[in-house]
């Protein structure tokens, strides 16, 4: 049985990431569904609210069981950050360090705070992070630029990854040929957290401009003041 000729035409998938998507399933079954996951981790512009809820949606078609669907999406999520984490990894604190110092706008002092955060919380932030559109698939770099221990990385993201992919697969699979609802509501969530990374970027960029521009006019008081003080002394 295939996904695309066995449902109705409105939930016929046939091109762009869905009709990716759906093929890589009737091809290679549950497996395709994790090698679609497993690029979309590498990839966040490839939306898991496409894939996942599809891949449920051919689980209830009969396409693939409900087991292999969450197995194989859920393993794929662990294969994709385990690259990410090894990207992090090879990078590596100092070349992080290096890299940032020549940024823009930015202070060391800034990453050394993030670096303690992520020290006290990274547990947290790694499980919790798998279950946040788009930072889903970066939380796995900082994990290996601070080196957290392999098993305890694959472990909580395989935590988080089955949480975040059951939500999915199974609104897929009980939505049927309406799959394409998850997209849309699950859309709205990832503009709304882009929209507010993005505005706590700019708000960043703001106050480091600001604090530039006042850092002459301080240093231009400082200078009046010691020449006042020096005229006195006279």
């Amino acid at each position: 049985m295939y996904l695309v000729t066995s449902a109705a035409a409105a939930a016929e998938p046939t091109t762009g990431v869905a009709g990716w998507a759906a093929h890589l399933v009737d091809v290679f079954g549950g497996p395709g569904a994790g090698l679609a996951i497993a690029l979309e981790n590498l990839f966040p512009p490839l939306p898991s609210e496409v894939i996942l809820p599809l891949t449920g949606f051919a689980a209830g078609q009969g396409v693939i069981s409900l087991f292999s669907a969450l197995l194989w999406t859920t393993l794929g999520s662990v294969v994709g950050a385990a690259a990410l984490y090894g990207i992090g990894r090879a990078v590596g604190r100092e070349r992080m360090y290096a890299l940032w110092g020549r940024l823009p706008l930015v202070k060391v002092s800034d990453l050394e705070k993030t670096e303690a955060w992520f020290q006290r919380h990274g547990t947290k932030a790694v499980l919790i992070g798998r279950m946040v559109p788009i930072f889903r698939s970066l939380i796995s770099v900082p994990a290996g630029v601070e080196r957290m221990r392999l098993p305890v990385f694959l472990s909580l993201t395989a935590v988080g990854s089955l949480a975040w992919n059951s939500v999915l697969v199974l609104a897929g699979y009980w939505l049927g040929e309406r799959w394409d609802l998850v997209e849309t509501y699950v859309g709205v969530i990832s503009k709304v957290v882009l929209a507010a990374a993005v505005t706590a970027v700019a708000a960043y960029v703001v106050v480091r401009l600001r604090g530039r521009g006042r850092g002459p006019g301080r240093g231009r008081h400082r200078d009046r003041e010691r020449r006042t003080e020096i005229e006195q002394a006279r």
